[in-house]
């Protein structure tokens, strides 16, 4: 299963409400906060714009192709745009899996491929 989100909203803290399957023997969850430093430069916040519809698809076809790739069971992600401020969470990713190895490996591929491929972009920063 795949569940993907794109907010404006606060998300640490932030907890996947789903059902845990019995199969699954790792659970594995990446949460990427704001840096204080940007470029060498101090900063308050990074801010992220994305394309609308878009990005959501993109993300959605990624983590499909995760499952696909790496035999996991979920991959449940959602990330933040807008201006996020130093130390929250920009994105958090949970994997769940049979073993370790496949969620560990699945979840280094989706975060390279999100990077790669999906219409989010860090456009600037709050000093």
């Amino acid at each position: 299963m795949v569940t993907v989100n794109i907010t404006s909203g606060k998300i640490d803290g932030w907890s996947f409400d789903a059902p845990r399957s019995p199969e699954a023997g790792a659970e594995l969850v990446f949460t990427g906060l704001v840096r204080d430093r940007e470029k060498d430069e101090e900063i308050s916040a990074l801010v992220y714009e994305h394309y609308e519809g878009m990005a959501q698809k993109e993300l959605e076809r990624i983590g499909m192709e995760a499952i696909d790739k790496f035999g996991i069971i979920d991959l449940r992600c959602i990330h933040r745009v807008g201006a996020i401020p130093v130390g929250e969470a920009a994105i958090v990713v949970l994997v769940r899996s049979k073993h370790r190895r496949e969620a560990f490996s699945a979840m280094t591929w989706f975060m390279d491929e999100l990077k790669k491929n999906v219409p989010i972009w860090k456009v600037g920063s709050i000093t």
